[in-house]
């Protein structure tokens, strides 16, 4: 069984984290995350130019006061200065810890010489991580790679260097920036990070079933994992992870209903959440790995599928959605689980 954990002042609900995801984290995904027991959400990305704020998209990436506490955001850029003031900004708007982005592999982020692409650069991390945590009385995190490339590990040295600056807690995906998520994750340099350092650690990469997650944390030593890909279409993975870390005992599945609801009612709060422009499109990229989930025995038909991604409105789609599951599942049920989920 895992130790309770504190980031600053804040005792997670679970030694699970779910990884902020560009377009993905949502408000929506984090509240069905959190109730299956992820212990920390964290918001999408944004960017440490306050001024880009302000526009429509930024605006559903901002995280309200009446989230679950303790409320994470995760800022990227280059500037010290920049990073800072987007950090004191987050503080003023409720936000209870802030998370750096040093691991992000896209290129549109590393070519403005942000994400990952600072692991070149430790003078440069050491001075964003001094300004960010003197700027803010809030806890401050950081997200890295094992480094830019394979002949350029130094994990260890920038989590010193986090560690020296006041950093809270550490999360490691175990790819560098090099192998963005091709191959396989290495966890020997989120071991040794966690055996020279005194800082929460988190492990990630390549964390797709009960069996490893067990194994990463006993390897690594590491006092939680950050979850990412893997919750896509399964946020209930969370519960089945707690549930084996917790008793030593593999968890019944959950049942087909039950996922069934889970889906519906994450689709339905996503029709709730975003505009009517945005709606349809937002949901689009849950259905897909729901039906993923779901596809155990059959393949959804090439009709429904169509009618599933060409839907115009939140009906249309709910309907096709509830007949794609009906089809996988031989279960008309999911006809009731669909009237439940739009009377909530």
């Amino acid at each position: 069984m895992l130790n309770p954990l504190y980031i600053g002042p804040y005792k997670l609900a679970s030694n699970l984290l779910l990884a902020p995801m560009a377009g993905i984290t949502d408000r929506p995904y984090r509240d069905i995350c959190r109730s299956f027991g992820a212990g920390l959400t964290t918001a999408e990305m944004i960017s440490s130019d306050v001024s880009l704020w302000d526009s429509k998209k930024s605006s559903t990436r901002l995280i309200s006061k009446d989230e679950t506490e303790p409320r994470c955001a995760q800022i990227v850029g280059t500037d010290p200065e920049t990073m800072a003031n987007a950090a004191k900004r987050c503080a003023d708007q409720g936000i209870q810890i802030i998370d750096i982005n040093l691991g992000c592999p896209a290129k549109k982020v590393c070519n403005k010489a942000a994400g990952s692409a600072l692991l070149q650069y430790p003078d440069q991390v050491e001075a964003i991580l001094t300004k960010v945590v003197s700027a803010v009385d809030i806890p401050v995190t950081v997200k890295i790679r094992t480094g830019w490339s394979n002949k350029n590990k130094n994990a260890l040295q920038i989590a010193h260097i986090a560690e020296q600056s006041g950093i809270s807690a550490l999360s490691i995906h175990g790819r560098t920036r090099e192998e963005g998520f091709t191959g396989n994750s290495e966890y020997e340099t989120i071991r040794l990070v966690k055996q020279q350092t005194s800082i929460p650690v988190f492990a990630n990469g390549d964390i797709s079933t009960i069996h490893d997650a067990a194994y990463i944390l006993n390897y690594t030593g590491a006092d939680g994992l950050l979850l990412g890909r893997v919750t896509r279409g399964k946020p209930w993975v969370f519960a089945e992870i707690n549930h084996y870390l917790k008793t030593k005992k593999i968890p019944s599945p959950l049942s087909t209903n039950e996922q069934i609801k889970a889906a519906l009612a994450h689709i339905y709060t996503i029709h709730r959440y975003y505009n009517s422009v945005l709606r349809v499109r937002m949901a689009n990229k849950h259905i897909g790995c729901y039906l993923n989930t779901m596809s155990t025995q059959q393949s959804v038909s090439k009709d429904i599928l169509i009618k599933i991604f060409t839907a115009k409105n939140s009906s249309q789609q709910l309907e096709q959605f509830s007949n794609a599951l009906e089809e996988l599942t031989n279960s008309p049920k999911t006809r009731d689980s669909i009237t439940k989920v739009v009377k909530l």
